[in-house]
């Protein structure tokens, strides 16, 4: 009699090489391209699935796995995971594993980047040069904030906001924080960082940068209210959660001159994004890169496909991903 092998999903065309090392244990399901999955498709995909590999584009929760009988293990390809269920995953005794680790640098210099490009008016000078509008020098021309000798404000202090807060020693700048808990003393003094309450980080930052998780707690914590304790010169960046901003609020602000300009590289309706913000020429627009480098995105998906081999029992680590996001949960 033929072994029955355990069957994995993969949800969106990811490293070719890297997924075909599922094939040593598992009978893989491959998605071709890039696909907005309804959520009948995902629960019908699940239904005969024993794991699955998935990414942001893929909202996950009691609904979905409702049918999947078999399914025991779901591995997420990025550091962030709103899109999972967490508690109805657990429920439902499905391990939950992220990727986290192996993007913070990557993610680090793309803030840092995002920051500097939005404070030094870099996309909006480059459009301003394209159409044709750059006919003589001007000593007033497109004048930006500086970095070096600023203030820099970081909302969540986890492994990018640490990263991003070393990249500021080499511009001299004062870094201050707000975060769930205040880090170590020897944390604190590697990262030069000060911990602030929340209404001090804003009324104080020079630039502001969120990279806190998401969750309906922070929902559109930088509110309009927020945003009136930050300094009229001062620029916002995002590099965590869209959800984390009121866009419309944002708007106001810009286009009022209340605040000087933002980076943002999420969005709350991704892909969608605010048409009022695509109109600003003041705000710097990525489409969610910030961990793109090839380096980084092929960690990503090799680590995810380790947490998958591993929680489904296979591989050296059988039982134990490295990465697991409810593991205490399902102890309990």
């Amino acid at each position: 009699m033929a072994e029955v092998r355990p069957r994995v999903w993969v949800s969106q065309p990811l490293f070719a090489d890297i997924v075909e090392r599922l094939r040593e244990h598992f009978d893989v399901i491959d998605t071709a391209q890039v696909t907005q999955h309804g959520a009948a498709a995902i629960a019908v995909a699940l239904a005969g699935s024993d794991g699955a590999l998935v990414t942001l584009n893929d909202p996950i929760g009691a609904a979905e796995v409702a049918g999947a009988g078999r399914l025991r293990a779901i591995a997420n390809v990025g550091v962030g995971y709103n899109n999972l269920d967490v508690p109805a995953l657990t429920r439902a005794r499905i391990v939950v594993t992220n990727t986290p680790d192996v993007l913070t640098e990557t993610t680090a210099d793309f803030g840092f980047a995002l920051m500097m490009a939005a404070a030094r008016r870099i996309t909006e000078g480059e459009r301003w040069l394209r159409e044709g509008q750059w006919r003589q020098w001007s000593f007033e021309t497109l004048l930006g904030g500086d970095l070096h000798g600023s203030t820099l404000a970081i909302l969540g202090m986890g492994r990018i906001g640490q990263g991003i807060a070393r990249r500021a020693a080499g511009f001299d700048m004062r870094v201050l924080y707000h975060n769930r808990s205040r880090l170590p003393d020897d944390v604190e003094r590697d990262c030069r960082a000060q911990y602030v309450d929340f209404d001090t980080l804003l009324a104080q930052a020079d630039h502001l940068l969120l990279v806190l998780p998401y969750s309906s707690q922070v929902h559109h914590l930088v509110d309009a209210a927020a945003l009136a304790k930050m300094k009229p010169t001062a620029t916002l960046t995002n590099i965590a959660r869209g959800g984390l901003v009121d866009e419309a609020a944002l708007a106001d602000a810009l286009s009022a001159g209340r605040l000087a300009a933002a980076g943002l590289d999420v969005f709350e309706g991704e892909p969608a994004v605010n048409p009022r913000l695509l109109a600003l020429r003041n705000v710097v627009l990525t489409p969610h890169i910030a961990s793109a480098s090839l380096a980084t995105r092929r960690a990503m998906v090799s680590l995810a496909v380790d947490n998958l081999i591993a929680a489904l029992g296979f591989g050296p680590d059988a039982g134990r991903p490295p990465t697991p996001v409810n593991a205490d949960q399902l102890k309990r």
